[in-house]
């Protein structure tokens, strides 16, 4: 057996002992349990709990129990900080691990939708990882596992790992300071539990902002105005960001449409840089690969972009005339 195969075994092996043992001792997350521990670390309790922090992310342990915790044991604001430097320790540990573990046989193997999924992941880069960060209906110890099978640069998934989850880390962390508060009968309980409702209330409303801020500046064209283009003297450029397999499979593509994949785009951009002042319409499945290309056409300075409402799916339900042939 090679050595790197046998390390990849020996950590695995590692990583599932260390994942029933953190099930069979979960009862040491309760807050006496976790108060009792760190008193006994004394001055080194703040290094004792992100430490621990770091080791639960990695194991799958719920890190908002923490959080609420820390925000009682330490209060709010130092509460959030080590909260925030140990979830960000541990989704980095999570990162790397899925990256050393399976990131070479998942892109040697993986294919089909799943291959689209993670390529669509991979050209959001860093917005992809600020999204999943505010938005806290995905499960945050999955996610950091789930973006090491990706290429998203270690650096960029840290920093925006650390800055996006500042605000959930300190909403939870003053509400476990507003309860302790409470239960201790201190006179600014009411004040300290309504900042932090309102500070969850934000958090809850920030991927809303975070979709509003991502499509400003976009123009959005349906399938019967852009049937209506093309069928006049000025036709836009039509490019369809699909992988090949999918430009000439069952939706069919738009005749006269580019097939220039979304991964490959930022290498045509020179190619395409004639076009600029050319209106330009971005096709995919739905839109939302075509979100993803705009923004890049946009900052590569082409003025005029816009993106088919619902993609091919639309314009087949439209019924409009497609195409199958692929050398375009």
């Amino acid at each position: 057996m090679k050595p790197g195969n046998a390390a990849r075994i020996g950590l695995a092996l590692a990583l599932a002992a260390g994942l029933l043992l953190a099930f069979a001792n979960r009862q040491a997350l309760s807050g006496d349990a976790l108060s009792h521990w760190l008193a006994e670390a004394g001055v080194w309790a703040p290094l004792a709990f992100i430490a621990f922090y770091a080791v639960a992310t990695v194991l799958f342990l719920p890190g908002a129990v923490l959080t609420l915790a820390a925000g009682a044991l330490f209060g709010a604001v130092p509460g959030a900080l080590y909260s925030l430097i140990g979830a960000t320790l541990g989704a980095v540990l999570a990162f790397v691990i899925a990256r050393y573990l399976a990131a070479d046989w998942v892109a040697r193997r993986v294919g089909g939708r799943l291959k689209q999924l993670i390529e669509g992941v991979e050209a959001e880069g860093w917005r992809f990882v600020a999204f999943v960060r505010l938005v806290p209906l995905f499960p945050f110890n999955l996610v950091n596992y789930a973006l090491g099978l990706t290429r998203i640069p270690l650096a960029a998934y840290a920093a925006a790992s650390f800055v996006c989850m500042f605000p959930g880390a300190l909403a939870y962390a003053w509400l476990g300071h507003a309860g302790r508060e409470a239960l201790a009968g201190g006179t600014g309980a009411i004040r300290n539990a309504l900042f932090a409702l309102a500070l969850l209330a934000f958090v809850a409303f920030l991927p809303r902002l975070a979709r509003q801020y991502r499509q400003a500046g976009i123009r959005w064209i349906d399938s019967r105005s852009l049937k209506g283009r093309l069928e006049q003297g000025d036709k836009p450029l039509l490019i369809d960001v699909r992988d090949a397999e999918d430009f000439a499979g069952p939706l069919g593509h738009i005749p006269g449409a580019r097939n220039i994949q979304l991964g490959e785009l930022p290498a045509h951009l020179a190619e395409l840089d004639q076009s600029k002042r050319q209106a330009l319409t971005l096709v995919c499945r739905t839109h939302k690969r075509s979100l993803t290309a705009a923004h890049q056409l946009k900052q590569a300075g082409f003025s005029d972009v816009s993106i088919l409402r619902g993609g091919m799916e639309q314009w087949n339900r439209e019924g409009l005339t497609i195409a199958r042939e692929t050398n375009l």
